[in-house]
């Protein structure tokens, strides 16, 4: 009897072709994306021209129309076959709904149907000397005339090395504001520090982008001037749940070859998988990824079901308790979900031994990968400080 290990969460039929999809386009390139560390261009086109770089952008722009949970089915997929390239999607997903959520119509119709064609993007928020806090920024924005000009330094940026557009924050007259940036814009140029390069995640150096009286069409502002941290945190609390997917995604992937090689393996005359104590390891890890991805679909449904409350102010009681209730789950998803993966991957090296130690072997790339997304996109650190917030808003502040 053939089990199906990872029964999927969203429509069987869709999530067949998703899986036919990656083993086609990105599973043949996975090795060479994290070795060479290259952007991964063609894939990522490839996955654009089956409908996956825009699949929850509305129709009429472009997109599929779908529920972010068939969003995060493709990022699983994708990233176990590959989270470098996962990662490439997660940055094109983070400008694509900033533009989605808080663009003008006009900007919305000029790039949301590019993305659905390939148009590559980045989220540029950190800054050398605040890191991710995007409260106080060193990068400035003015407005001269009919344009907007920017001038400041955005370092580690994921995908920076390919992107054709950037999201930006900078700082304007009234406060944080947020900013689409195509990379051809004159006086926009990309610099390589000496700390370019990561051991996990690698779809490319994480370089910088520069801005020296960068000038911008005034409808390339996103949103209100002032308002860009809510775009920010809007995008952000989303696309951690996309972040938990390929955090599933990794830990599919380790607990997979694992299995593959206790069933092959045979010591003192027994099969590895025949076993008891790999039986127990393999148990506790099929527990531990069957409840990450479980979360982590909860955590899209609440996404979903969140949508409709988006127009309101966000004062408003339904809209507040919306935030809140996206902040927990896709917290709480990323949490557990690139915990797990870390575990996973290190459990898998010890069940296969030497042999999960050799370098053609994926399992040291799916370690690094994880450990690296422990940290990327939130850290956990910072994942348990939003969920205390949380609790703090559930019992009406302490005392």
């Amino acid at each position: 009897m053939q089990l199906e290990l990872w029964t999927p969460r969203v429509d069987p039929a869709f999530a067949a072709a998703v899986a036919r999809t990656v083993a086609e386009v990105v599973a043949p390139a996975a090795e060479a994306i994290d070795r060479d560390d290259h952007y991964p261009k063609d894939v990522v086109r490839s996955l654009a021209r089956a409908g996956y770089t825009a699949a929850t952008f509305p129709k009429e722009l472009g997109g599929g129309g779908r529920p972010f949970a068939d969003l995060v089915a493709i990022f699983e997929e994708v990233a176990a076959a590959s989270a470098a390239t996962a990662t490439s999607l997660i940055t094109i997903f983070q400008a694509g709904e900033t533009i989605h959520l808080f663009g003008s119509e006009a900007l919305q119709r000029r790039y949301l149907p590019a993305i659905a064609e390939g148009l590559l993007c980045s989220f540029a928020m950190t800054e050398a000397r605040g890191g991710s806090d995007v409260k106080k920024l060193d990068t400035h924005a003015r407005r001269e005339g009919d344009c907007w000009v920017l001038d400041g330094r955005k370092a580690f940026v994921t995908s920076a090395s390919a992107a054709e557009l950037f999201v930006i924050l900078a700082e304007t007259d009234k406060g944080v504001t947020a900013f689409a940036v195509p990379s051809d814009t004159p006086g926009a140029t990309l610099h390589s520090p000496p700390s370019a390069r990561t051991f996990g995640l690698r779809n490319g150096p994480h370089v910088d982008l520069v801005l020296e009286g960068a000038r911008l069409p005034l409808d390339h502002l996103l949103g209100e001037e002032g308002k860009g941290i809510r775009a920010a945190a809007t995008t952000l609390d989303h696309s951690r749940v996309l972040a938990a997917a390929i955090g599933c995604g990794i830990a599919r992937a380790a607990f997979s070859g694992a299995l593959a090689f206790a069933d092959k393996r045979s010591v003192s005359g027994h099969y590895v998988i025949e076993l008891q104590g790999i039986q127990w390891y393999l148990a506790d890890l099929l527990a531990e990824i069957d409840a990450a991805r479980l979360l982590t679909y909860e955590a899209a449904r609440h996404l979903d079901a969140a949508a409709s409350t988006h127009k309101l102010p966000r004062e408003s009681e339904v809209r507040r308790r919306a935030l809140l209730d996206i902040q927990r789950w896709s917290s709480s998803a990323k949490l557990v979900a690139t915990r797990t993966a870390v575990s996973a991957a290190l459990q898998a090296i010890q069940i296969c031994g030497v042999r999960g130690c050799v370098e053609t072997a994926p399992f040291g790339r799916y370690l690094r990968d994880a450990k690296t997304y422990e940290i990327a996109g939130g850290s956990s650190e910072i994942l348990k400080n939003t969920l205390g917030e949380y609790l703090l808003a559930a019992v009406d502040g302490p005392g």
